[in-house]
């Protein structure tokens, strides 16, 4: 996967680690040399991000500067509750409430009984 941030277009760059021996004048030395320059390379700051894509939420690369300057649209935090049935058979109801009258009617003919 390639380190490039899909919003900004920021990629590694190339760069020096630069060794020194020395000591400065500051301290008291003669100066600092460079004796060595290896090669480096600098990575941009990604995270991978939930944000609206085409109205679609998905997970992007992003570089943290993309997601300070606001360029990242956050999708609306997900509820799980269930939502209100508006379309409920009747009889669904009409069924339990029978069976609920059942169990009351046996409870009440074992009270009577006894």
């Amino acid at each position: 996967m390639s380190r490039i941030c899909e919003l900004t277009g920021k990629r590694p760059i190339k760069g020096h680690h630069i060794w020194r021996s020395g000591k400065a004048k500051k301290k008291g030395g003669i100066g600092t040399h460079v004796t060595a320059m290896t090669k480096r390379r600098f990575f941009p700051n990604l995270q991978r991000v939930k944000a609206v894509v085409n109205g679609e939420v998905r997970y992007i690369r992003v570089a943290v500067t993309a997601i300070k300057k606001g360029l990242v649209i956050k999708p609306a935090r997900r509820t799980w509750k269930k939502p209100e049935a508006t379309g409920k058979k009747p009889e669904a109801k009409a069924v339990k409430v029978a069976k609920v009258a059942k169990v009351a009617k046996v409870t009440k003919a074992g009270k009577a009984s006894k």
